[in-house]
Order: structure tokens, then sequence, then C-alpha cells
């Protein structure tokens, strides 16, 4: 097959891969086997396939998977003591430095024990908390932008990060596990405190009696399991989809200049970051270049629901519309871009 066919063959599957979720309803409810499918396709057309990759895709996503299903058992268990663990913590802080501190540990702890987990511990706390809803919806986008931030300083934390690290373990980035950590953790951590500042704000004055949201249902032992399959599939997809897609990635995204890799992420706001992620990275991208994308990705992931791994389900268990988190989210989201793009272009 001749490099221009090559060429237009995983341009078709990249603009499929990213329209399709966003605007036909099956695909986008059968996300995971359509990601493997598309895939599968990438690596056929572009003829990468070898049996380290085979090997790469059935092992990489291990990680994260287990953790999603041990994390979301455990957390499933010490429920009931939560309600007390809260009230402890507002009596001892108060209200608003308890809302920090718990934000904090959301967003930090993502990277550990999962962006999936850390927003379905939130939608639990906020229900929990019994305050107005106007201002439970602030919390739970804020509590949202730093799990967003939080889950990238691991490969645990979100399939973002997973897919990275492995596309970005060989030459000459040498990626571990603590790669995104070194390479980001000095732009993420004042953002997740940031994102928790302003989730603690008016934290005193919003109390009421019924509480604004409430969660939807409180899942099962099956439901965590299969949500950690899923996860293994996704990510499985994603490393196929992610090596397929490299030779379209090192002919024009690696050549763009960082400035228009920033911007161009904004559309993370409508698709989801992993999969840009995967379409986007590549080995031959400089540190600066791989910085500009991945902040860009995390920073606009959060400004509307499709964005995000933990917008998507905290959204849904708290019934947020999409018109609501948008009042909330956009306004930060886009002055916190502007922010990182203005220091980036300055320290980087």
């Amino acid at each position: 097959m001749s490099d221009y066919l090559i060429i237009a063959g995983l341009a078709l599957i990249m603009g499929m891969t990213l329209v399709l979720p966003f605007s036909v309803k099956r695909v986008e409810e059968d996300l995971e086997a359509f990601l493997f499918t598309m895939g599968l396709s990438a690596v056929s057309i572009s003829g990468l396939w070898s049996l380290q990759l085979i090997k790469e895709a059935l092992k990489e996503p291990l990680a994260i998977t287990f953790t999603v299903a041990i994390v979301g058992l455990i957390f499933r268990k010490a429920r009931p003591h939560l309600q007390g663990w809260l009230n402890a913590l507002t009596k001892k802080l108060g209200p608003g430095l308890a809302i920090f501190t718990i934000v904090a540990i959301l967003g930090l702890g993502s990277s550990v024990f999962t962006a999936i987990i850390a927003a379905i511990m939130l939608a639990e706390i906020v229900t929990l908390l019994k305050l107005n809803r106007d201002y439970e919806i602030r919390l739970t986008v804020y509590a949202c932008y730093a799990i967003g931030l939080g889950a990238a300083l691991t490969p645990l934390g979100e399939p973002l990060s997973t897919i990275v690290v492995s596309k970005l373990k060989g030459p000459p980035h040498d990626g571990d596990f603590f790669y995104l950590m070194n390479l980001l953790g000095a732009w993420i951590v004042p953002g997740v405190l940031l994102c928790a500042a302003l989730a603690a704000r008016g934290a005193g004055e919003a109390s009421a009696k019924k509480g604004g949201l409430k969660e939807d249902a409180r899942d099962t032992d099956k439901a965590i399991l299969v949500r950690a399959a899923k996860v293994y599939l996704f990510v499985m997809a994603l490393i196929f989809l992610g090596a397929g897609l490299t030779p379209l990635a090192v002919r024009f995204v690696a050549r763009m200049p960082t400035w228009a890799l920033y911007w161009l992420n904004s559309v993370s706001a409508i698709l989801d970051n992993a999969t840009l992620a995967a379409a986007e990275i590549a080995p031959v991208m400089t540190d600066r270049q791989i910085t500009f994308i991945l902040m860009g990705l995390l920073t606009a992931g959060g400004m509307l629901i499709p964005g995000n791994i933990p917008n998507i389900i905290s959204s849904a268990k708290l019934d947020i519309k999409s018109g609501e988190w948008a009042r909330a989210a956009l306004p930060f989201g886009g002055a916190l871009m502007l922010a990182y793009f203005i220091l980036l272009m300055i320290l980087v």
C-alpha cells in the first residue's frame, strides 16, 4: 500500500474515531467495542502488527484495571462509615477547609486510586454534604477539574496517562511510572490546589436542610467488575489505536508549533482526551511538545461533560445537566487555559 493510501486511510479512521462517538448514539453506548475495531483497523492499515504490540496491548491495561476493581470494592465496603468521617472532618476543620482537603485528596489521590473511583467517591460525598444545589454543582465541577488534572500524574490514574506512558516507554523518553509526574507535576499540583481552593469558597454559607444533588444509585459488586472489564478493553483499544496512528502523528502533529498543539486540544472539551492522546502523542516529539499537548488536553477536558471521565461519571450520578455544567465550568476553564498557556510559553 502506498504512503498516500496509508495516510488517507489513517486520516479516515482518526476522523471517525473523533466524530462518531460524539454524534452517533449507538457508537457512544458501545464505545469500547468501536475503539477496539478502529484500533485493529489502524494497525492493519499501517502494517505495524507485531508480537510485541500484542503483548503490550494485553499487559499495559492490567494495572489500571486491577486498581479500578480492587479500590472500587474497598470503597463499597467503606461507604457506611463515610458520613461519620465527613462529620468529624467538618467539625475539626470547618466546612471551607474540609472541602479544600477533600477536593485536594481526591485530585492528587486520583493518580493512585484512579479518576474513576475518585469520581464515584465525589458523588457519594456531595450527596452526604447536604449543601444547596448551585454550590454543589460548582463543587462538583472544580473537583472534577482537580481529579482530571491529578489523575495524569501516574499511569494508574486514568486511560490518558496509561496510554501516554505506554507510547513513550522506549527511547528517547524512556517513560517509566514517574515520567508524567516529573514532566507535569510542577504544573498539575498547583492547578489541583487552585481547584480545591475555589471549591471551598462559599462552603460555610451553602448549607441546605435537604441538600441539593443526590447520587442516583450505589454500585453493586457486579457493576464494579463490569466497569473494570470495560476499562481493560478501552485501554487495550487505545494502545492499538495509538500504535496504528503513529505514522499520521509523526507526519503532521509532530511538525506543528507548540502553541498550535495546545489550542488545538481545546477540542478535548467535547472529545475524550485519552483518545486524542492516543492519536497525537508520538515518541519523536520533544518533552516540550508533549507538555503542551497534555496540558491542553487536561485543562480543556473539564469544560464540558464529554471531555473527561470524572465529568461523565459525576454528572450522570448526580444528574447535572449539560447547561448547568457549562455555566459553572466554561469561564474557569477558559481562564485556566489562558493562564497555563502564558506560563508555558514563558517557562517551558
